[in-house]
């Protein structure tokens, strides 16, 4: 592959229907070939994203008295703010300050036999301080779900399956992620590590950019092009589970952000959507045409792939974030010691 920049694909071609067969085609081929494209004519409101980019910009400007008063560290769902260097990727931390929400759900009620992704449940940790950012957030989670639905039954016709196929491991829980970003700019004789070179868990990732590039896509082994801003576009790129579901013919792709330069920073806001917590990810059986293609899913020895959403999506969050780990969930991370030594 060849590849110096990633594909742009228009929705309006599949949602108004002139043009859907061949949407169809390219969005297989993107995500097959590149596993990243910039999607245009989403269909998004521009005022509400305007919006939510605004909130961010007020919400990393508040004290950092303020911030604290919502950290992760105060939730047992992975919900909060996290100060730069708190979350780790590949062993190493991402220089990156960040505030983390989820579907605005209340939290379980638990029995002690009941398996530790349960807790993951939970309502959302929210600023006094910035009254004005829950509304917005919510009202943006709420237009990206619909967006994000829509794409994801435009890729079950691309891989010639029904268009509701995907349907029941969402259901009416969909796992529901934004992460306001801010990265600051560093020195050359710093870490450039924004976020270290990682896949996404989920079905779909989202990415509202600003005006300064950082994201790095690794098209092939060693070949990272970028994925620089383009005006009114999401970046969008598959996750993990989509790659399980496919088994392999499509793939989740590494990608990375590199830190800006001294005296700049970059803002963006990711949303993901990903499947309901109790689901299990089943093997979808692909057309032969398709299926011939299928290379497997690719699973890390250090990072194993699992069917299981909830065990799935816990794992990430543990490794990501040691310090909620050990707060609130010392005896999953002790069981898990156990079988290891087992």
């Amino acid at each position: 592959m060849d590849a110096t920049t990633l594909p742009i694909l228009d929705l309006a071609r599949y949602t108004h229907g002139a043009d859907r067969e061949h949407f169809l085609a390219d969005l297989r081929h993107a995500a097959r070939d590149i596993g990243f494209f910039y999607l245009i004519n989403h269909g998004v409101d521009d005022a509400l994203q305007r919006a939510v980019q605004q909130e961010s910009r007020r919400f990393f400007a508040l004290t950092d008295e303020q911030k604290q008063q919502v950290a992760m560290i105060h939730s047992p769902h992975f919900r909060g703010y996290n100060r730069v260097a708190s979350e780790i990727t590949r062993g190493q931390p991402d220089w990156r300050e960040q505030f983390d929400i989820g579907a605005e759900r209340p939290a379980l009620l638990l029995s002690d036999n009941d398996p530790g992704w349960r807790r993951l449940q939970g309502p959302n940790l929210w600023p006094q301080a910035l009254p004005t950012l829950k509304p917005a957030l919510l009202a943006w989670q709420k237009a990206m779900t619909d967006m994000a639905i829509t794409l994801l039954r435009a890729f079950a016709e691309a891989l010639q399956l029904p268009a509701d196929a995907f349907d029941a491991l969402y259901g009416d829980k969909p796992n529901e992620h934004i992460k306001l970003i801010r990265y600051p700019g560093q020195h050359s004789t710093q870490s450039a590590q924004g976020v270290g070179a990682h896949k996404d868990s989920g079905f779909l990732s989202f990415l509202l950019q600003d005006e300064q590039k950082g994201l790095q896509v690794e098209v092939e082994p060693g070949h990272w092009i970028d994925a620089a801003p383009l005006a009114g576009s999401f970046v969008v790129n598959i996750g993990e589970l989509l790659e399980l579901a496919t088994n392999g013919y499509l793939r989740a792709t590494v990608h990375r952000v590199v830190s800006p330069p001294a005296e700049q920073q970059r803002l963006s806001i990711a949303f993901f959507l990903g499947a309901q917590l109790d689901a299990v990810v089943p093997l979808y059986t692909l057309p032969p045409k398709l299926a011939q293609g299928a290379r497997g899913p690719e699973s890390d020895p250090h990072n194993p792939l699992l069917r299981d959403v909830g065990w799935n999506y816990l794992k990430g969050r543990l490794r990501s974030h040691p310090d909620v780990a050990e707060r609130y969930y010392r005896d999953v991370l002790r069981e898990r010691t156990e079988q290891l030594i087992v």
